[in-house]
């Protein structure tokens, strides 16, 4: 895994999240919130946790009736819209979920432009579970990572290499081997010192608090 750029001694929080979660789609606008809030106190980083790889990827429809009976509340606690075209995708059922496409575009734009990650990771999950965007589709993130200004070609090239498959695979390792039970898991890093913030959900005020504290405890 290519090191995250992160400023030399300044506090880092590790945001451990999966592309097609549906909690960390809840999440992930608490981070971006915490990246404003937060502006020089630390760095935000968005690893990928491959939560639906291998013999679990395959047809949505497998999955649908515990996915279908979750959005209800995903969406009541968080605040989300799980849109229409999303739920047509599910009750379809075709559709094939697969964490590893929307991971290494993750893993490609990081390189392009680290410092908003965060939010070119929520404008994935926006693309999907509201808009029904196919992430198994390279050009669905075009217009996605265009729109922070990188290059597209650039971004399309990096996004086809064996490099960039194999270092999104040692990121999953790399979260695996913290010992995430499940996403979204945000955690921070204070050199060698690792402090979990939050396993799961949390609105920003109740987030936020545990964080300043963690911070002051850290310092």
């Amino acid at each position: 895994m290519p090191p995250i750029q992160s400023t030399p001694d300044r506090p880092e929080l590790l945001y451990l999240f999966d592309p097609l979660c549906g909690w960390c789609y809840g999440m992930s606008p608490v981070i971006q919130r915490v990246q404003q809030e937060f502006a020089g106190r630390l760095d935000v980083s968005v690893l990928c946790g491959g939560m639906v790889l291998g013999e679990q990827a395959g047809p949505i429809r497998h999955d649908w009736q515990y996915i279908s009976g979750a959005l209800q509340q995903v969406e009541r606690v968080t605040g989300v819209e799980f849109g229409a075209a999303f739920r047509a995708l599910g009750e379809e059922g075709s559709y094939v979920q697969d964490s590893e496409p929307p991971s290494w575009a993750i893993n490609v734009f990081r390189q392009l432009n680290q410092s908003q990650t965060a939010r070119f990771a929520h404008d994935i999950q926006v693309a999907y579970f509201r808009d029904g965007a196919d992430l198994n589709e390279p050009k669905t993130y075009l217009p996605l990572a265009t729109a922070y200004g990188v290059d597209g070609a650039e971004f399309l090239h990096r996004l086809t290499l064996p490099e960039t498959a194999l270092a999104t695979c040692q990121e999953f390792a790399a979260v695996a081997k913290i010992g995430v039970q499940g996403f979204p898991t945000s955690i921070l890093r204070v050199g060698s010192q690792g402090y979990v913030l939050a396993r799961g959900y949390q609105p920003y005020e109740t987030f936020a608090e545990g964080l300043r504290q963690a911070l002051e405890q850290a310092g």
